[in-house]
């Protein structure tokens, strides 16, 4: 009993010490995590080269493209062929996609020999075969007659600027066909399908192996962006974003990418970890000084390292008694299985035994126990490699979504890491050390090479189909040049019944007078009050304006809040609000006893029989005062004035806020004669000549006309090019078959349409997976501020996916891109068909003034022209497009509704002094 404890003792001391001496002797394949950090941060160094434009062509780390935009989001369903080359053996799949919850995927497959003389022949010979084989397959499944669309799973290094293109780069593995370097491999297929002619393929897609590995991953996980292969050879692909890759135009998105992490160290930043067995096996292979990295962690090289190593140290006698027989010093006589075998953890030391007794060296059980570890140590260290890599794959996911904690899937393939008893774990667990932020599941992928072509296609198919429906939504919303001019045209006709007498009546545009006849001189000069009352606040404002030399304009004023009550209360009632907060501002200017000329911006439609009456048409925005429609708003307000008994007000004018920002701006720039509001809501003013304006008297000089052009297409005139999503808007608003114009091109409706276009392209399944959620059922979630801020260039897209959160629509990339472009067609067709609207006005003064060219200064106000990123650009390309004869200048304006109403209150008060003057 006693002696068989000892043995025990003196085996485990022999061992210990037999494995201290071994790890001593292959101290530099053991790496610290301190070692681990230090090659992740090399590599994610390599990756910047890979992805930079100036640094790629040198880069070792290639970071190829491959043009595959997005992973499987569960929605695609069809019939497709997968074709996989990449080694001996050729496998066909036909993998059908449905809904069916049970078994979503369907597979069959058949695998081809290819033999070695097709494999070292020509390029058209090996196509030649592929596409036999197709044909057979075809053939077996009945489907020659149908167009299947295929991916081609081709895994060896190419250089793609599309989907379905790959140039090869360079023949890896044994394959050697000659002219198929430096050429489409999809187009020599579609050759050598052409040829036989008896059948139909559509190529949608090629793919590299960890590509496919991660498209079928990512259909039973959604999250799963990083694909590995660990096998013969040893690769990975994960998504990064567009903006990342100078290869690539645009920024939108995301697209993955193909490592080639083979190459890490090709240009020796690597050289200080390797070691003389890894120089060796390098020495022997048939690429020298390429796939360095490959050749320290790949299947294929491991075997050969373990032999290496017990080589040297039977030489050095410390194993075998130093007994060395020629199948030892064979190349390949142990491979990567054996070391798997090696290390079982129950039956390891007898497959080492056979293993070494195999090679004829009489191996001892200190022997088998030394061998065991040294494959430990090699297996172990290829996993530390590969888990540092993959965490500066993960830590760049990470910094690139700028989040605390990184939750992801990584789709992994390949032999050595299935086969292997202890790899799986050891990777786990190295990469969960090295990356401790990030909650990594590591999926297997079944038949991942394949099947991930089928789901690159599937994907590209959904999308392809995606993006002609959405691109057929859209189209309606773009207007070609033609139908541009047409509305100008409609514009220009509608300008003319509004003008005349006898159409007058029924015109939609009204063109109505403001008895406004000139801009401002200059000579404008003292205090004046304006009011300015358009909306639930109501502007109280003093304005100084001092001539001559220093030309100036002070301004003070109060804001005051209606209630909803007085908004939607009598008339009287509303006017004797107003009339206090006049009283409550003059007491705080201390201006009470000044009887002070006052301009009275009120922002209704009115119709005026002088600059000082105003007959109110329609209460519009939310007013409801009883007994003001059809009255004299000035004499309301005057009554008002006379029930206070405080004080004494002279009302000049009656101003519209666009013609308050034409005369703001006409104060700065003489030469301003047009006004445009695009904010809110829309409408436009300009000098027509008096003799044009049939329905007031005298013929002589200019007035002012505010057009109310929103009302424009009321008729029916504009139907041709509204779309569905503007019917259901003006359907949905308070004033239904009214301001059609204005519904298509004001900032109030904008968000409307893009909501509209949301709930369609939703329910189409094309935009959050077909889920409509309740925001998106709101009216008037989508604020013309959210477009803006959607539309802006700087943002990135994970900033429109939050603002699509902040809305309660969590959405994809794919999704923000959509939303992206629909906020910004619907903008562009506003912003032009604005346009087209002056267009028509500022043609209209130029024939006017019978002048072959133009030029004149539009004074332009309006929350969508001053805050939208693109709109105003747009605007002014589209009049300068469509009215080439004339030069426009735009001026912002400041103030217009307080500033403006005061100048012409100014200049009323002079036109009155000069009146005076001729009748003495």
């Amino acid at each position: 009993m006693i002696a068989a404890q000892l043995l025990a003792y003196y085996f485990t001391e022999l061992k210990d010490d037999q494995l201290k001496k071994i790890d001593k002797y292959l101290f530099s394949m053991r790496l610290s995590d301190d070692t681990l950090k230090d090659i992740m941060n090399r590599f994610r160094r390599e990756m910047e080269n890979g992805l930079g434009r100036d640094t790629s062509p040198t880069a070792t780390v290639k970071m190829l493209p491959t043009f595959v935009r997005s992973i499987p989001d569960g929605s695609e369903k069809g019939d497709f062929i997968a074709l996989d080359l990449g080694g001996s053996n050729f496998r066909i799949l036909r993998v059908k996609v449905t809904q069916d919850k049970k078994q979503p995927v369907q597979m069959e497959s058949q695998v081809y020999e290819t033999p070695d003389d097709i494999i070292h022949g020509s390029g058209s010979q090996l196509f030649a075969h592929v596409a036999d084989c197709l044909g057979d397959f075809m053939e077996k499944q009945k489907i020659k007659d149908k167009k299947i669309p295929v991916g081609f799973t081709f895994s060896f290094p190419c250089a793609q600027t599309k989907l379905d293109e790959a140039v090869l780069v360079t023949w890896t593995k044994k394959f050697k066909a000659s002219g198929v370097e430096g050429m489409d491999v999809v187009n020599l297929l579609n050759k050598a399908i052409q040829k036989r002619g008896d059948y139909e393929a559509d190529i949608m897609a090629v793919v590299n192996d960890t590509v496919g590995t991660m498209m079928t991953c990512g259909f039973d996980d959604q999250r799963c962006e990083v694909g590995i292969i660990i096998g013969t050879g040893t690769n990975a692909c994960y998504m990064e974003e567009l903006r990342h890759i100078d290869q690539v135009e645009g920024d939108e998105g995301r697209m993955c990418i193909n490592t080639e992490w083979g190459a890490f160290g090709d240009d020796g930043s690597l050289e200080d970890l390797r070691t003389e067995f890894d120089r060796e096996i390098d020495r022997g292979s048939i690429n020298p000084g390429k796939q360095l990295f490959e050749k320290m962690a790949s299947g294929m090289y491991m075997g050969e390292l373990v032999r290496l190593i017990l080589v040297k140290m039977a030489k050095e006698g410390l194993l075998f008694e130093g007994r060395i027989t020629p199948e030892l010093l064979t190349k390949g006589k142990i491979e990567t299985k054996h070391v798997s075998a090696i290390e079982k953890s129950k039956e390891g030391l007898k497959k080492c035994m056979e293993t070494l007794t195999r090679l004829g060296v009489e191996p001892s059980d200190e022997d088998c126990l030394a061998v065991h570890h040294v494959c430990t140590i090699v297996s172990f260290r290829s996993a530390n490699l590969i888990a540092s890599t993959l965490g500066g794959i993960l830590a760049r996911l990470k910094d690139n979504k700028g989040v605390g904690r990184l939750r992801t899937t990584v789709g992994i393939d390949g032999s050595l890491y299935k086969m292997h008893p202890q790899y799986a774990r050891r990777l786990h667990k190295t990469v969960r050390r090295l990356v401790p932020d990030t909650d990594v599941r590591f999926l297997l992928s079944e038949s991942g090479s394949a099947k991930g072509a089928a789901m690159v296609t599937a994907v590209a198919y959904r999308l392809t189909e995606q993006a002609r429906q959405i691109q057929q939504t859209m189209a309606e919303f773009r207007l070609s040049k033609a139908q541009l001019l047409e509305v100008k045209k409609r514009m220009r006709q509608e300008i003319e019944r509004g003008l005349k007498k006898t159409s007058h009546q029924e015109a939609t545009v009204k063109m109505l007078p403001t008895f406004v006849r000139t801009t401002p001189d200059g000579t404008e000069n003292g205090d004046f009050l304006a009011l300015d009352l358009g909306g639930t606040n109501f502007r109280v404002l003093l304005v100084k304006i001092r001539s001559g030399k220093k030309r100036s304009v002070e301004m003070h004023n109060k804001i005051y809040a209606i209630p909803i009550e007085v908004m939607q209360g009598t008339g009287e009632e509303l006017f004797d609000h107003i009339v206090h907060c006049i009283s409550d501002f003059l007491d705080y200017m201390g201006m009470k006893s000044a009887r002070l000329p006052l301009g009275f911006t009120f922002s209704f439609p009115c119709h005026q029989t002088s600059l000082d009456a105003g007959i109110l048409v329609t209460w519009t925005k939310g007013f409801k005062a009883t007994d003001c429609e059809g009255e004299n708003v000035v004499e309301l307000l005057r009554d008002a004035i006379k029930r206070k008994e405080e004080f004494d007000l002279d009302v000049v004018a009656i101003v519209n806020d666009t013609v308050g920002t034409m005369m703001t701006c006409a104060y700065e720039e003489p030469d301003c004669e047009v006004g445009l509001i695009a904010g809110t809501g829309s409408n436009a003013c300009y000098m027509e000549e008096a003799k044009n304006i049939e329905i007031v008297d005298g013929d002589e000089g200019r007035m002012c006309v505010n057009m109310e052009w929103g009302a424009f297409g009321d008729n029916g005139c504009l139907d041709d090019i509204r779309t569905r999503y503007d019917q259901a808007v003006d359907e949905n608003s308070l004033n239904e078959g009214k301001q059609r114009y204005e519904k298509m091109c004001s900032g109030m409706y904008l968000g409307e349409i893009v909501r509209q276009i949301l709930i369609d392209l939703t329910k189409r399944g094309f935009l959050f997976r077909g889920q409509i959620s309740e925001t998106l059922k709101t009216r008037g979630i989508f604020e013309t501020k959210f477009l803006s801020q959607i539309e802006s260039d700087r943002l990135a897209l994970l900033q429109v996916r939050a603002i699509l959160q902040q809305l309660g629509l969590a959405g994809t990339c794919d999704d923000s891109i959509i939303v992206k472009e629909v906020c910004g067609t619907v903008s562009r067709r506003a912003a032009q068909i604005c346009g087209a609207g002056m267009a028509a006005v500022v043609d209209k003064i130029r024939e006017n003034r019978g002048l072959d060219h133009l030029d004149i200064t539009v004074g332009v106000d309006g929350t969508l022209y001053k805050l939208h990123p693109h709109f105003s650009r747009i605007f002014q390309q589209t009049v300068k497009e469509l009215a080439p004869k004339c030069d426009v200048n735009f001026l912002l304006s400041e103030d217009g509704s307080g500033k403006g109403a005061a100048l012409i209150t100014a200049v009323g008060c002079r036109q009155r002094e000069l009146v005076a003057q001729q009748q003495h």
